[in-house]
């Protein structure tokens, strides 16, 4: 390969897709290509892309964070893939030589495509709905968010479920003739800013796919959520 062919730059918004990766898990295996994956350690978040760039060869980068910090000393660098076990970050007289991980110590998603095993209940969450229910998470102090269908409507509910006299704070999003509560820990809401189409499965499993970037979330429900 000629070495012009392994230099590339990474777009903002590829930077900001990566910098959404690293709250999910530190740490990354970049595979040869344009696909961008990535899985919390607990198993219970899992987020995939597709960017405009096409990486040259597989890396792995054990500090996320850090190579995302350490790209930010400069202003457009080049990132040359000219050896095995390092990219060489360069603009201008300035230069990082920063080394791989051994993709041994990455947590890596599973190589088959992830599907949900039923799809009971979609519907659309908007920028301004998604970012109110966290900020309430935030103001509040909540710990749980819920998706809750009752009455003919889906409401989204973020409370403290081990508190009976908790605040809460809801957005009706949806219409249903069905009744559940489906129910996701705050913490694992990583997702970028945006307006998602989510469907959700009794299964215990969701997809978030983002109308913003191209980027989807599988986010795992908790045990205790409901159906009918």
């Amino acid at each position: 390969m000629k070495l012009r062919e392994r230099t590339m730059k990474l777009s903002d918004k590829t930077l900001t897709l990566l910098k959404n990766f690293s709250s999910i898990n530190q740490s990354i295996l970049f595979k040869k290509g344009n696909s961008l994956k990535t899985i919390s350690v607990m198993k219970n978040i899992l987020a995939e892309a597709t960017i405009e760039e096409n990486l040259p060869t597989d890396f792995g980068i054990y500090d996320l964070n850090q190579f995302l910090n350490g790209l930010g000393l400069h202003q457009n660098p080049d990132l040359d893939f000219e050896n095995q076990g390092h990219v060489v970050i360069r603009e201008g007289k300035s230069r990082t030589k920063y080394f791989f991980a051994d993709p041994q110590v990455i947590v890596t998603p599973p190589d088959k495509e992830i599907t949900l095993p039923t799809e009971d209940v979609c519907f659309e969450l908007s920028t301004s709905h998604l970012d109110k229910l966290l900020k309430a998470a935030a103001i509040y102090q909540l710990t749980d968010l819920a998706v809750v269908g009752g009455d003919g409507v889906v409401k989204i509910v973020v409370r403290d479920k081990k508190n009976d006299t908790s605040n809460d704070f809801s957005i009706v999003v949806g219409e249903t003739q069905s009744t559940f509560s489906f129910i996701f820990k705050v913490e694992n809401i990583k997702i970028l800013p945006g307006t998602y189409d989510v469907v959700v499965s009794q299964k215990l499993l969701s997809r978030f796919t983002c109308r913003d970037y191209d980027v989807t979330y599988y986010i795992a429900l908790e045990p205790d959520s409901t159906f009918g």
